[in-house]
């Protein structure tokens, strides 16, 4: 699903960006109609006025990350003629065209998904104007928060990531879609875009002004992307890094192909390990990862069968589980054994030697079951 990227030897130093010190606060004018004279050469995005939602609050927050729009006025309303003075206009106006930085998604013709404008990407969801402000600008954006340029190919992978796992979601619960065809078990009222929908006036305050609230949501998305980007650039794509070259490496590991070594423990592996052996061509499925634990002692996983399922590709031999120490050692006939859990998904060894050899003993108890 994800272009590849390759290993890379450093990585970014961490830069957690406040949305209260980078972007300017909004500011209002006192009659839209009449800009006040030192905000006569600034850009203008425009948006509805009223009840606020999270797609526009992001689709804001997002444009304002560019050096173009940083110091942007956001004019928050529905009179036409007022937004067609703006630079650019999310989610009001009844249009989308990329063009002229239209980004309205609510009109009957609307029924665009990141698929259908950019058919190499798989995600379905209609968008709102949050996912079209990240289509359009959002390579362009991650870009800029992490001081690269557009071509780096970790940017590519994030865009990937970031839309599947955070605008998607906004997306969606935008425009109505449910997550499942079934009726939910429960309710899920903690997301962010339910938080957003919190910071509106409640029904009943004498006060109903939404301009206070808007310039809280937009601090509230923009502080959770930044997190969520930064949390994938400095861990999960360092992670997906590691296993690329584990498993580039199996070969040199053990001559079927089906064990890599992982050479940092505590990775995150499985995502990475499904998704890169796609990408990469693995013809044989992986088996085993080994690496270290916190005490520096070495484990053997076994592979799931899937993300969501405790069944493996291959489960460590059946005499082996429950059994511990020197027991295990002698049951098995390889020095330095830990414990092998009940389940037979994963075991320990003192030595890396001894933990390849759990992976490498059940690699061949397969092979001469199936007559190989």
């Amino acid at each position: 699903m994800f272009p590849r990227c390759s290993t890379f030897l450093a990585l970014t130093v961490y830069r957690r960006i406040s949305a209260s010190t980078c972007f300017p606060a909004l500011r209002m004018p006192a009659d839209p109609k009449r800009p006040r004279q030192d905000d006569a050469m600034r850009s203008r995005i425009g948006t509805h006025n009223g009840s606020f939602h999270c797609d526009e609050a992001l689709a804001c927050y997002l444009l304002r990350t560019l050096p173009q729009y940083q110091d942007a006025e956001i004019v928050r309303t529905r009179d036409p003629k007022i937004l067609s003075t703006c630079d650019v206009v999310v989610d009001v106006g009844g249009v989308y065209d990329p063009e002229t930085h239209r980004y309205d998604h609510h009109q009957r013709s609307f029924v665009e998904t990141m698929n259908s404008l950019k058919p190499e990407k798989p995600w379905v969801t209609k968008l709102s104007s949050a996912g079209l402000v990240y289509l359009h600008f959002g390579s362009r954006i991650l870009a800029h928060i992490l001081s690269t340029k557009e071509e780096d190919p970790q940017i590519s992978v994030l865009y990937n990531k970031m839309y599947e796992n955070f605008v998607e979601e906004i997306d969606a619960i935008d425009n109505g879609i449910s997550q499942c065809d079934a009726e939910p078990r429960y309710a899920i009222s903690t997301n962010l875009s339910s938080r957003v929908g919190h910071l509106n006036p409640r029904w009943n305050d004498e006060q109903q002004d939404t301009e206070a609230g808007f310039r809280k949501a937009m601090e509230l998305v923009g502080s959770e992307f930044q997190d969520r980007l930064h949390y994938y650039h400095d861990s999960w794509l360092p992670a997906r890094a590691l296993v690329e070259e584990a498993i580039k490496e199996r070969f040199q590991v053990d001559a079927s192909g089906e064990i890599v070594v992982l050479s940092r423990g505590g990775c995150p592996w499985k995502e990475h390990l499904f998704r890169l052996e796609q990408e990469l061509n693995v013809e044989k499925p992986i088996k085993f990862v080994l690496y270290t634990d916190q005490n520096g002692q070495w484990r053997v996983q076994c592979v799931p069968a899937g993300l969501n399922t405790f069944q493996n590709r291959l489960s460590l031999l059946e005499e082996w589980r429950g059994v511990r120490d020197d027991e295990l050692s002698q049951i098995s006939g390889i020095p330095g054994c830990i414990f092998v859990h009940t389940s037979g998904f994963i075991g320990g060894n003192l030595t890396k030697e001894g933990a390849l050899a759990m992976a490498r003993k059940t690699l061949e108890k397969q092979l001469a079951a199936n007559g190989q």
